[in-house]
């Protein structure tokens, strides 16, 4: 068990001081791997089999959903450092295809785990067993948002939390997207969306450039 991977061991220690048992943390350390993805490179694609958990300790991730019917897109949420995909646990404990795609929101770094370990560390370390609990209600709490935001919210207000949410995502004011996209990950169409962020510039609350937005 000594012979792990210390650079993986100190990323565990610092980003996920929740994961206590020492001998969780080592063998972390020992059977994951790290990975590196550039900004906008796909981590998990739709109805592709998950065979890594990923641990992020850098950057961000933003994870779509897709619809079965007529292929449109809808964002649920972003990823950030000492955090997990809970979806992926499901998928891979499952052994289903998944029903989300993954993308680097900008660089982005993460501990990758096989998945035999995923559901083997439930029943031997508690600290695991509880993270896994703790990420799939926030992620279902983040789900829920969502909903709530399709539901109850104008297209204004989910455009402009969009911005915010992408803003800190990329720790930036600086929003690189066209218009599409914007217009794919919030279910609407690319001439609202246009319209929108014209009002929001003419507001003051947005400056636009060619696909890039300077959130003020």
């Amino acid at each position: 068990m000594e012979d792990f991977n210390k650079e993986i061991f100190e990323l565990v220690h610092q980003n996920f001081p929740g994961l206590a048992e020492l001998a969780l943390q080592k063998e972390i350390a020992q059977v994951g791997s790290l990975k590196h993805f550039k900004a906008g490179e796909v981590i998990m694609n739709f109805g592709s089999y998950v065979k890594l958990v990923p641990l992020l300790v850098k950057g961000s991730i933003k994870v779509v959903r897709e619809d079965d019917e007529d292929g449109r897109e809808l964002l649920l949420y972003y990823l950030y450092a000492g955090e997990t995909c809970s979806m992926s646990f499901s998928c891979c404990m499952m052994d289903k295809r998944s029903d989300i795609r993954t993308t680097a929101e900008d660089d982005s770094t993460v501990i990758a785990i096989p998945v035999k370990y995923v559901d083997e560390w439930m029943s031997r370390y508690p600290s695991w067993k509880n993270f896994v609990m703790r990420s799939y209600d926030s992620r279902m709490q983040e789900m829920i948002k969502t909903i709530d935001t399709i539901a109850f919210k104008k297209m204004d207000e989910r455009l402009l939390k969009y911005l915010k949410e992408r803003s800190i995502a990329n720790k930036s004011r600086i929003i690189h997207s066209t218009h599409q996209e914007i217009a794919a990950d919030l279910n609407a169409s690319r001439e609202a969306i246009s319209r929108l962020l014209k009002q929001l510039e003419k507001k003051g609350v947005v400056t636009l450039e060619r696909n890039k937005i300077n959130l003020l």
